[in-house]
């Protein structure tokens, strides 16, 4: 967490948190959720224009991705200076690239090393990390199945819908914030 971050927690420590406008889709975007797009739909529908949109300036995104957390409910945030602005996330907390070694890296640039590979009812793979889970972009699948040929890694089934319970992240904690 940046510095500066931490310097104005201290100084207001009582800013309510920010939940619907901040999202991680599956290809690793940032998206900006806006009032209008929240009244749209859930961030995890299937439906394009509830996403937001992507976030291009590289400087935030930098800053997004330096100061992203998880809180004791496993629901992932970013620290902007005192302020929680809680992330929808369509898949998983982390979306993995995978590099000609197999070594993954996380969408905020963070390495990591695998602990298992996980595929779901529909094909897709994801990777369970010591930063925790995260989908593989779809763009390196062939390179998961190169990894699972080479013996380098034996995929397990698992069910979507149970992985946010087994691996302890919160896909929505806008929704779980609506229901306390």
């Amino acid at each position: 967490m940046d510095d500066m971050v931490r310097q104005a927690m201290a100084k207001w420590p009582n800013v309510p948190d920010c939940f619907g406008w901040l999202g991680l889709d599956s290809r690793g975007h940032w998206r900006m959720r806006d009032d209008r797009v929240q009244a749209l739909g859930a961030f995890q529908g299937d439906q394009a224009n509830t996403k937001g949109s992507v976030l291009l300036h590289e400087k935030l995104i930098s800053f997004i991705e330096r100061n992203y957390e998880v809180d004791d409910r496993g629901c992932w945030y970013f620290q902007n200076g005192p302020q929680r602005v809680y992330v929808e996330l369509e898949s998983a907390p982390f979306i993995f690239r995978l590099d000609e070694q197999f070594v993954p890296s996380a969408h905020t640039g963070q390495i990591s090393t695998v602990l298992a590979c996980l595929v779901d009812e529909a094909g897709r793979v994801y990777l369970h990390t010591p930063l925790g889970l995260g989908l593989v972009h779809t763009l390196d699948v062939e390179l998961v199945a190169q990894a699972i040929e080479i013996g380098m890694w034996t995929p397990e089934e698992c069910e979507t819908l149970a992985l946010p319970a087994r691996y302890g992240f919160v896909l929505s904690p806008q929704s779980q914030f609506d229901q306390a």
